[in-house]
């Protein structure tokens, strides 16, 4: 399977282009930002992190809003009162355990797993937006999976079309190689926008003719 995963990872950069690696410097920002894209498309988590960070000077203050009022400034990402309260839980159980600071930078130090297990021991933060913050920024070897990865693993044949959401990420973590981890990821959220959609998906390209198993497909169809 690693090598069939190698196989896909450089057939993708062939169509999309090797992608460059992101810098993050706020661990704090990328895990709340994290939380405003579940259940959201880009667009609506971009302006609802606009407005979140231009709207509170700094965390302490995020934290301390009242919960009415900070969960209508975060409105336009949807579940406004759910992503509030997760929101406060991430920057709460951060200032407890570093002292009074809002920094992730002790996540460094952890291994993996147990970084895995401090983010997702935080009510709503679950596998994707714990693997997403240590990947984009820790550069530990976590594979988040999110709807087009999940998607695509299954019409690619990385995982079989009945595995849950958190099971794919057990699977996809175990056999994607640790050097493709992040750029695999960027790669088939990519290819899953551009290409292999949930709806009408265009599989006129030289990935989905190798690797896709969708109706679409003129070998499925």
């Amino acid at each position: 399977m690693a090598d069939d995963i190698r196989a896909l990872h450089r057939a993708l950069i062939e169509l999309h282009g090797q992608p460059n690696r992101a810098h993050v410097r706020d661990g704090v920002r990328q895990l709340l930002t994290t939380v405003l894209s579940q259940n959201v498309a880009d667009e609506q988590t971009a302006q609802a992190a606009e407005d979140l960070f231009d709207s509170y000077p700094d965390y302490r203050s995020i934290e301390t809003a009242a919960h009415d009022e900070l969960a209508e400034t975060i409105a336009v990402a949807g579940l406004k009162n759910r992503k509030a309260a997760r929101i406060q839980r991430v920057l709460a159980k951060t200032r407890e355990h570093t002292g009074g600071e809002y920094s992730l930078a002790f996540l460094e130090k952890l291994s993996t797993d147990d970084a895995q297990a401090w983010l997702t021991d935080i009510k709503g933060i679950g596998p994707k937006t714990a693997n997403v913050v240590l990947n984009f920024g820790f550069e530990k070897p976590t594979f988040a999976v999110d709807t087009h990865i999940e998607r695509l693993s299954k019409r690619f044949g990385l995982i079989d079309a009945a595995v849950t959401t958190d099971r794919a990420h057990e699977i996809l973590n175990d056999r994607v190689p640790d050097d493709l981890k992040y750029s695999l990821h960027v790669l088939m959220i990519t290819h899953g926008k551009e290409y292999c959609t949930a709806q009408s998906p265009d599989c006129s390209n030289p990935v989905c003719a190798t690797y896709c198993r969708c109706d679409a497909c003129p070998e499925t169809a």
